[in-house]
């Protein structure tokens, strides 16, 4: 029996990992949930799950939790970073999914690294803020990486076993690899006229055409950042130079991403768009476990298209390939200026164009430094959000 950790279970992606583990009772035992504030959730979690510990975000939502647990289960309630990181590190843990989003999951899911832990990496803010950094602790550690996001999941299941033996520092080309194609659906403006962006709701970004996501993430769909921060984690992940990734838009997402390689043939992962294929694809790696997922039914496929991504619709894809290229202090400061200004936008101080200018403006006003440290890459974190704060409320408006 495997024992882990979920970072992150009331959120989509715990939420479906669970599910998955509820179809494999005697395979694995779950020994840690996460969650920042959401008390009513996670206790029917625990509830559900007994998980050994339950951590929390502050010491009143772990009060609230324990409360409501009280006499019904023996899981012990924490709060703080500290206590993400020991449950993250833990001896007693195999395999830890990282999904808490945004910066915030970057300390924990490096513990699991550094602990020499199988990670099942759905924090794709890890790859983005700290790069390189991440991929040599794993390499030094011997922890087992397996991306979860489904376009680097799919990737990783077309290429041949001895490159999957080797995330973080293949060579494609020794694969037989030519370039990889990173898919994305479009999000729910991708046909809408340009010039109407500008009046989108926050209701209106969140409301995507195939998958089922959380607000931020949804958000980061509709302006196509989560396909510049997946490209950014794809580098890494992969090892890749700048002519060997791509992205096409694909509006059906049944098509999870492709492999071409040098001889001209063209892998493609495809299923149902369902966070739970890659999810069960990673925990029962190199098995394969049932999901919970139908399979598709090609007789009623209608088509297959695909298109180049539109940089006058998306400018924050563009931002974020630049960025890729441009170093690791690019991709934090383009991450750290997306989260506040995403959130602005839920909260209705700015608009939905605005998002990009808030990231343009933060990368323009900033200068390149050297990110060889989590000090310096916090720091610039920081010093990025700030610059964002600082634009919303000069130019939001409220």
């Amino acid at each position: 029996m495997r024992t882990i950790t979920i970072l992150g279970a009331t959120g989509s992606i715990g939420q479906n990992t669970l599910d998955v583990l509820s179809r494999h009772p005697g395979d694995f035992s779950v020994y840690a949930l996460t969650a920042h504030s959401q008390v009513s959730a996670m206790a029917e979690l625990c509830l559900t799950h007994q998980p050994k510990y339950a951590v929390m975000g502050s010491s009143q939502a772990a009060n609230d939790l324990k409360e409501q647990l009280s006499g019904k289960v023996s899981t012990v309630v924490l709060h703080g970073l500290e206590a993400l990181i020991e449950v993250s590190q833990s001896s007693d843990v195999d395999t830890v999914m990282a999904a808490i989003v945004g910066a915030a999951g970057l300390k924990p899911t490096l513990a699991a690294i550094d602990a020499g832990k199988t990670v099942l990496l759905a924090n794709k803010e890890a790859l983005v803020m700290s790069g390189q950094l991440f991929i040599d602790h794993a390499q030094r550690s011997g922890a087992k990486i397996l991306p979860v996001d489904s376009e680097h999941n799919a990737i990783f299941q077309c290429l041949p076993e001895a490159a999957q033996e080797q995330v973080g520092a293949m060579s494609l080309n020794e694969h037989g690899v030519d370039y990889l194609l990173l898919t994305g659906s479009g999000g729910p403006f991708r046909d809408l006229p340009v010039d109407k962006l500008e009046q989108q709701t926050p209701k209106a970004a969140c409301n995507h055409p195939n998958w089922s996501m959380g607000q931020k993430i949804s958000v980061d769909s509709a302006t196509m950042l989560n396909k510049g921060l997946e490209y950014i984690e794809a580098r890494w992940l992969f090892n890749c130079t700048e002519p060997e990734l791509k992205v096409v838009i694909h509006p059906q997402s049944v098509i999870h991403s492709m492999v071409q390689f040098t001889d001209g043939s063209v892998l493609a992962q495809m299923g149902q768009p369902d966070m739970r294929t890659p999810i069960a694809h990673t925990l029962g790696y190199p098995e394969r476990l049932k999901s919970g997922v139908g399979g598709l039914d090609f007789t009623t496929l209608n088509e297959l298209t695909f298109r180049q991504p539109d940089y006058a619709r998306y400018p924050c894809l563009k931002l974020a390939i630049q960025a890729c290229w441009d170093g690791q202090w690019a991709t934090t400061t383009l991450n750290a200026a997306n989260e506040i200004a995403v959130q602005a936008f839920l909260d209705g101080h700015i608009q939905f164009t605005d998002i990009a200018k808030v990231c343009d403006s933060v990368l323009q006003n900033s200068t390149p430094v050297s990110a060889e440290s989590l000090e310096v890459l916090f720091n610039l974190d920081t010093q990025s959000r700030e610059k964002a704060s600082q634009w919303v409320k000069e130019y939001g408006s409220c």
